[in-house]
């Protein structure tokens, strides 16, 4: 038997997993006792639709697709920078970024905003 122990800072789409998970949980234990105690002494019958189901529906969606942005992204933690291409705005050239980086010099880069 293999126990993991992982934490959110580990694993950093582990804490918004199990949020949704227990949401769900609970969303549907309180659906199904509502209608336990609804049909008391009567036949049971599950009634659940879609619609029940599609606020959870749509949140899993949007954790999957933030999930998989984070694992398409190109830089990522720990590892080394992406050398993407600039493109020059007077002659409209392309060139890397590292092809500004001098010896033993750190390259810093700063994106700013004109507005």
């Amino acid at each position: 038997m293999l126990i993991v122990s992982l934490s959110p800072t580990q694993v950093p789409w582990l804490n918004s997993y199990l949020i949704v998970l227990c949401w769900y949980y609970y969303f549907l234990f309180l659906k199904l006792y509502s209608i336990s105690i609804l049909f008391k002494g009567q036949k049971k019958v599950f009634l659940l639709s879609f619609s029940d189901f599609e606020p959870l529906v749509e949140s899993l969606k949007a954790v999957w697709h933030g999930h998989k942005l984070d694992f398409l992204k190109a830089a990522h933690l720990g590892r080394g920078a992406p050398n993407t291409e600039v493109v020059h705005l007077e002659d409209q050239r392309c060139s890397r970024i590292l092809d500004y980086a001098k010896d033993k010099r750190p390259l810093i880069l700063n994106f700013g905003s004109c507005t």
